[in-house]
Protein backbone atom coordinates (compact mmCIF):
# COMPACT_ATOMS: atom_id res chain seq x y z
CA UNK A 1 0.00 0.00 0.00
CA UNK A 2 1.45 2.93 -1.00
CA UNK A 3 0.70 6.71 1.24
CA UNK A 4 0.62 9.08 -1.45
CA UNK A 5 -0.82 12.96 -0.89
CA UNK A 6 -1.58 14.74 -3.36
CA UNK A 7 0.07 18.75 -2.61
CA UNK A 8 -1.90 21.16 -4.35
CA UNK A 9 0.40 24.26 -5.13
CA UNK A 10 -1.35 27.84 -5.48
CA UNK A 11 0.92 30.69 -6.95
CA UNK A 12 -0.74 34.18 -6.25
CA UNK A 13 0.54 37.37 -8.72
CA UNK A 14 2.46 39.49 -7.15
CA UNK A 15 1.01 43.68 -6.90
CA UNK A 16 3.54 45.20 -9.40
CA UNK A 17 4.82 48.24 -7.93
CA UNK A 18 6.04 51.43 -9.58
CA UNK A 19 8.61 53.06 -7.65
CA UNK A 20 9.08 56.81 -8.23
CA UNK A 21 11.94 57.20 -5.83
CA UNK A 22 15.24 58.14 -7.55
CA UNK A 23 19.06 59.30 -6.83
CA UNK A 24 18.37 63.11 -6.61
CA UNK A 25 16.65 65.17 -4.21
CA UNK A 26 13.15 65.46 -4.90
CA UNK A 27 12.87 69.17 -5.02
CA UNK A 28 15.70 71.93 -5.18
CA UNK A 29 16.97 73.82 -2.63
CA UNK A 30 15.87 76.60 -3.18
CA UNK A 31 12.08 75.55 -4.48
CA UNK A 32 11.00 76.52 -0.76
CA UNK A 33 7.80 77.89 -2.43
CA UNK A 34 6.46 74.59 -3.42
CA UNK A 35 5.40 74.25 0.12
CA UNK A 36 4.54 77.54 0.99
CA UNK A 37 3.19 76.27 4.97
CA UNK A 38 6.61 75.26 5.93
CA UNK A 39 7.70 78.08 4.20
CA UNK A 40 6.38 80.22 6.26
CA UNK A 41 6.92 77.91 9.05
CA UNK A 42 10.16 78.05 8.98
CA UNK A 43 10.59 81.81 7.69
CA UNK A 44 8.71 82.71 10.88
CA UNK A 45 9.93 80.42 13.55
CA UNK A 46 12.92 78.44 12.24
CA UNK A 47 13.92 77.19 15.51
CA UNK A 48 10.15 75.46 15.70
CA UNK A 49 10.29 74.04 12.23
CA UNK A 50 13.83 72.48 12.73
CA UNK A 51 13.13 70.68 15.64
CA UNK A 52 9.75 69.14 14.22
CA UNK A 53 11.80 68.55 10.88
CA UNK A 54 14.33 66.76 13.60
CA UNK A 55 11.90 64.74 14.64
CA UNK A 56 9.86 63.53 11.89
CA UNK A 57 13.69 62.29 10.89
CA UNK A 58 13.90 60.15 13.68
CA UNK A 59 16.60 62.19 15.99
CA UNK A 60 16.31 64.10 19.07
CA UNK A 61 14.22 67.04 18.52
CA UNK A 62 16.83 69.50 20.50
CA UNK A 63 19.78 68.43 18.18
CA UNK A 64 19.32 71.61 16.18
CA UNK A 65 20.24 73.84 19.04
CA UNK A 66 23.54 72.79 18.29
CA UNK A 67 23.83 74.88 15.37
CA UNK A 68 24.03 77.48 17.37
CA UNK A 69 27.65 76.94 18.61
CA UNK A 70 29.47 76.32 15.47
CA UNK A 71 30.32 77.94 12.37
CA UNK A 72 29.60 75.25 10.02
CA UNK A 73 25.74 74.13 11.13
CA UNK A 74 26.50 70.50 12.14
CA UNK A 75 23.20 69.24 12.75
CA UNK A 76 21.68 70.71 9.56
CA UNK A 77 24.42 68.91 7.96
CA UNK A 78 24.57 65.87 9.49
CA UNK A 79 20.65 65.64 9.25
CA UNK A 80 21.01 66.45 5.50
CA UNK A 81 23.40 63.65 5.08
CA UNK A 82 21.25 61.41 6.93
CA UNK A 83 18.52 62.37 4.79
CA UNK A 84 20.58 61.53 2.01
CA UNK A 85 21.83 58.29 2.70
CA UNK A 86 18.63 56.82 4.10
CA UNK A 87 17.01 57.96 0.42
CA UNK A 88 20.06 57.16 -1.12
CA UNK A 89 20.32 60.52 -2.91
CA UNK A 90 23.46 60.98 -4.46
CA UNK A 91 25.50 63.99 -3.07
CA UNK A 92 28.52 65.09 -1.06
CA UNK A 93 29.00 65.76 2.31
CA UNK A 94 31.44 69.45 0.74
CA UNK A 95 28.27 70.39 -0.96
CA UNK A 96 25.43 69.14 2.29
CA UNK A 97 28.43 71.69 3.96
CA UNK A 98 27.72 74.72 1.65
CA UNK A 99 24.16 74.46 1.58
CA UNK A 100 23.76 74.26 5.12
CA UNK A 101 26.07 77.45 5.53
CA UNK A 102 25.14 79.36 3.11
CA UNK A 103 21.50 78.43 2.96
CA UNK A 104 19.88 77.01 6.11
CA UNK A 105 16.81 77.40 6.24
CA UNK A 106 16.14 76.38 2.41
CA UNK A 107 17.88 73.20 3.44
CA UNK A 108 15.79 72.50 6.53
CA UNK A 109 12.75 72.79 4.02
CA UNK A 110 14.76 71.06 1.31
CA UNK A 111 15.06 67.93 4.31
CA UNK A 112 11.49 68.62 5.23
CA UNK A 113 9.83 68.51 1.74
CA UNK A 114 11.78 65.15 1.19
CA UNK A 115 10.86 63.19 4.06
CA UNK A 116 7.34 64.34 3.27
CA UNK A 117 7.61 63.02 -0.14
CA UNK A 118 8.68 59.63 0.25
CA UNK A 119 7.36 58.98 3.36
CA UNK A 120 3.48 59.51 1.76
CA UNK A 121 2.09 56.26 1.41
CA UNK A 122 1.40 54.58 -1.75
CA UNK A 123 -2.17 54.51 -2.86
CA UNK A 124 -4.55 52.41 -4.91
CA UNK A 125 -6.18 53.97 -7.76
CA UNK A 126 -8.47 51.94 -9.20
CA UNK A 127 -10.52 52.22 -12.47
Amino acid sequence: MSDSTDKTTVIQPRPFILSSTSNEWSTGVLDCFQDLPHCCFAFWCLPCFTCITAHEAGECPLLPVLDAFGLIPPMTTALRVSVRQRYGIEGTVCKDCVYSCFLGPCTWCQISREIKIRTKPITDVKK
